[in-house]
């Protein structure tokens, strides 16, 4: 799938002592939902902020579909729009003008027609005359989106996209994204929530401490450095696991009831095939049994802690 965005040895140093990104790479593919993972601090708004075009680079450099974000500033920026997390608009101005102003800023022609459908997909048409101090937090939303989309551009940077909103509006903002996405529109995402990741992106990057530490297809992610959890309830308590079965590095539970076997996706099959063989041999029956897999949260936390 061809690049739509490349990141080259992106770096950012304020006041010649903090370095926030360091020697960034990365590439977006067309058409994607991409969401970059990473805690307060790691660098996530730095890096969209220089590819928007808000905040110069110390080192690297930035192309969208070709065009070099320094050399060629104008046809790179008219195919971004950004979403912010804060909304810095006149509260005093109706939704129909800021929108229409924020298309006119990009050199776009008036287009009523436009207006009204994004408006309309938002849910804010019947809103386009009221002020935007008027609009509740949710409409607010809404409306950055709006704004972004406003000069149809081809990929959208959602920072933070649903921060403080209630879980029906998020629901409607992932169901938006994905309409955006089937009209081949390049999704860039930072979250805290881990769920909207694992729900909505095709791929998924983590940065820590302004580096980027791993990238890659959420499903393969998940195959990768998910781990399961196999639960087996016993039909009598046992004091001690049998030297026999050290190699399955069980653990037991407290009351001596439950054996817990831990493994990753890879050894999935061989070692549960074995493992209850060896129970059988050392004649351990159990009654019931349950499985686990850690989420995306689990494997995130995981990472950023072996970075610390």
């Amino acid at each position: 799938m061809h690049n739509i965005l490349s990141v080259s040895e992106l770096s950012k140093t304020y006041d010649s002592r903090f370095q926030a990104l360091k020697r960034i790479n990365l590439d977006i593919r067309r058409g994607e939902i991409f969401a970059l993972l990473g805690p307060n601090g790691a660098g996530k708004t730095t890096l969209i902020s220089i590819i928007c075009g808000i905040v110069k680079a110390s080192e690297g450099s930035v192309r969208v579909d070709g065009h070099d974000i320094v050399a060629d500033y104008r046809a790179a920026r008219a195919m971004i729009g950004l979403v912010p997390q804060e909304l810095t608009t006149d509260a005093f101005e109706s939704v129909w003008a800021t929108v229409s102003f924020s298309r006119g800023l990009f050199g776009k022609p008036a287009n009523p027609a436009y207006i009204e459908k994004i408006l309309r997909e938002l849910s804010l048409w019947n809103k386009k005359d009221s002020k935007i101090i008027t609009l509740s937090g949710g409409m607010k939303r809404r409306l950055l989106i709006a704004k972004a989309l406003s000069h149809e551009p081809e990929i959208l940077f959602l920072d933070e996209p649903t921060a403080g909103v209630d879980v029906n509006l998020r629901r409607d903002m992932w169901q938006l994204v994905r309409s955006l996405q089937a009209t081949g529109v390049t999704i860039i995402l930072t979250t805290h929530y881990i769920d909207e990741a694992e729900e909505m992106a095709d791929r998924i990057g983590v940065i820590s401490k302004g580096e980027i530490i791993l990238v890659d297809e959420k499903a393969e992610l998940m195959r990768k450095l998910g781990k399961k959890q196999m639960t087996l309830q016993l039909q009598t308590t046992l004091e001690r696991i049998p030297p026999a079965l050290a190699a399955y590095q069980l653990e037991l539970a407290s009351d001596g009831n439950e054996l817990i076997y831990t493994f990753d996706a890879q050894g999935e099959r061989t070692g549960i095939v074995a493992l209850l063989k060896e129970l059988n041999d050392a004649d351990i029956v159990f009654k019931d049994l349950h499985t686990t897999q850690s989420s995306l949260e689990d494997i995130f936390v995981s990472l950023v802690k072996e970075e610390k």
